[in-house]
């Protein structure tokens, strides 16, 4: 049975193409690095998860994003810079070969920069990671470690988990930036309200 795993293990496991279980600053979450297009897949396999949803990013930084050759407009701006790090992923734009590495339907991917000092060291070292709640498709999302291991153990593409503690918080807002308007795809922590402040 796969089990648990050390940062330096993380990294290795993650740069070698592995999927990796760890703890974000709400829920915990199954990772691939964005350079493993493979261990993407991977991912969404072990999710059971359609193709046509997209898995979000997380970075470190606001800079890290940009350097994957994303333009990031004034209103994404204004959000990443009022309520980042925090539990809002912006859907924006982004080139059409990053669009099909992440999956969806259309040329966008969501982003985040998670609230949490441990994962945004974690996330300097390796780089951007695609990451979804641990859990299958459509499921509760595990809280802690252990959950982790009984949903994904046995599974091929799985290779271990990171134990940050118990984790409570309420999965992250999903705002998405249209041409001329906005939308909340999933609502979270960060409020309707709140995001109308600095879009509207």
């Amino acid at each position: 049975m796969t089990g648990f795993l050390e940062r330096d293990s993380a990294l290795r496991a993650l740069r070698d193409g592995g999927v990796i279980g760890m703890a974000t600053d709400t829920v915990y979450g199954v990772a691939a690095s964005l350079g493993q297009p493979a261990a993407i897949a991977a991912l969404f396999a072990l999710k059971r998860r359609p193709r046509s949803v997209a898995l979000p990013i997380l970075a470190d930084s606001l800079e890290a994003i940009e350097q994957l050759g994303i333009a990031w407009e004034p209103r994404a701006r204004r959000l990443s810079d009022a309520l980042w790090p925090g539990a809002l992923t912006i859907v924006v734009s982004v080139p059409h070969e990053l669009a099909v590495l992440v999956g969806g339907t259309g040329d966008s991917a969501g982003f985040r920069v998670p609230d949490d000092d441990d994962l945004r060291g974690l996330l300097h070292e390796s780089g951007p990671l695609v990451v979804s709640s641990a859990n299958e498709h459509g499921e509760v999302p595990s809280r802690n470690a252990a959950d982790v291991l009984r949903s994904f153990a046995e599974r091929d593409e799985f290779r271990g988990v990171l134990d940050g503690g118990e984790r409570g918080g309420e999965a992250s807002t999903v705002v998405v930036l249209e041409e001329n308007s906005w939308r909340v795809a999933r609502a979270g922590t960060v409020g309707t309200r709140d995001l109308a402040r600095y879009l509207d």
